[in-house]
């Protein structure tokens, strides 16, 4: 029980670098010794020291004979920064409980065999769940070369997301549109379509007036812009485009064209499937280039793509208490025709959002027949 106590506040810290850690994971790490809290720490950005640095800093002398809660397994390899397995045996702890292993082919187990080796008792597993949920975009990177996919979705009750001239904003409200702004800043990536842009004259940047947060955690956030992606197969977004306007962005293409890089953007062609940018290539080079998470924001076709592409994790969908109409646009251009053919999801969450409602759902295995 005390063990889970102070694994549960070392994920409590972890939490607070949800907004900046990219590209490394979230972590948290609680040091405690004879029944007292001696020292806490958590990552805050890439290239500072790791959560144990700062648990061992504030510690001192009193880590050593401790032990050490940590949401990950201690790395043991240099990166950035030390190893953090070579800082605890340094400080003398005695004990390390770790939430997880750690994905990172370079760590791997390394880092809990590094502190066993020289007498330190090392286990994992404790609230690994919990530990799982920090970090989901890190771990399907480290496992499978890919990001972790959001999609998010705004719609009326009768599942529409435009008027049929392309008229969109707002359907949802305030608090809905603040909750989509969070999503935007712990995203590694920001990934919308031509037809967006297009229509919507969208920029796809984080607003700091709409997070809805304060202090420390508003710096965190708005700290570090999320890299804009534009899914843009004809190069049909002009250059002079409110998109282009708001800052450095990578644009996926089948066509090369000039002006992007003189204007401060790059132009990418990962390939094309089907006649459309191969979007499973793409997000192995935004993983490639250290994202964890990808945030879709776009029209019924690129959102379709992606559902129908199966590269899509986990669906946040915001409903707003209205009807735009049997000629309003549909949430997905997804073509199904029997119902064998629809595909199931797991509704994992679902509140009210202001005056609006919330969904999260992921896919979920076929229904038995």
């Amino acid at each position: 029980m005390i063990d889970r106590l102070h694994m549960a506040r070392a994920i409590e810290l972890a939490r607070l670098g949800i907004y900046s850690t990219h590209p490394n994971p979230r972590v948290g790490c609680v040091i405690v010794r004879d029944g007292e809290v001696v020292g806490e720490g958590w990552h805050v950005r890439a290239g500072e020291g790791h959560a144990e640095v700062h648990a061992l800093r504030q510690a001192g002398e009193r880590a050593r004979g401790a032990t050490a809660y940590v949401t990950l397994e201690p790395c043991s390899h240099h990166g950035r920064t030390p190893p953090c397995a070579d800082a605890l045996v340094n400080a003398g702890v005695a004990r390390v409980v770790a939430a997880m292993q750690d994905p990172n082919p370079q760590v791997a187990g390394n880092g809990l065999k590094r502190l066993a080796a020289v007498g330190i008792e090392a286990q994992s597993g404790l609230l690994e769940g919990e530990a799982r949920a920090l970090n989901p975009g890190f771990i399907k990177r480290m496992e499978q070369g890919l990001p972790y996919v959001r999609i998010k979705l705004a719609m009326s009750l009768d599942g529409r997301t435009a008027m049929a001239s392309g008229e969109s904003q707002w359907i949802t409200g305030p608090a809905a549109r603040s909750a989509v702004q969070r999503l935007r800043a712990r995203s590694s990536v920001v990934l919308t379509g031509a037809d967006s842009v297009l229509a919507d004259r969208a920029r796809m940047t984080v607003r700091a007036e709409e997070l809805g947060l304060s202090g420390e955690t508003l710096a965190l956030a708005t700290e570090r812009a999320p890299l804009r992606v534009l899914v843009d197969g004809r190069l049909r977004v002009p250059l002079d485009a409110p998109f282009f306007q708001a800052g450095p962005a990578l644009v996926a293409s089948m066509r090369t064209g000039p002006g992007y890089p003189e204007q401060g953007h790059e132009l990418l062609t990962p390939g094309s499937q089907d006649g459309h940018v191969d979007l499973h290539a793409l997000l192995r080079e935004l993983a490639r280039r250290g994202a964890n998470e990808v945030l879709v924001e776009a029209g019924a076709r690129l959102a379709g793509a992606f559902a129908q592409a199966g590269l899509v994790d986990e669906y946040h969908l915001f409903i707003a208490g209205k009807f735009l109409g049997s000629s309003a646009r549909p949430l997905l251009d997804w073509p199904l025709t029997q119902m064998s053919q629809a595909p199931n999801l797991k509704i994992i969450d679902m509140r009210a959002v202001g005056d609006d409602w919330r969904v999260i759902a992921i896919p979920a295995p076929p229904s038995p027949l």
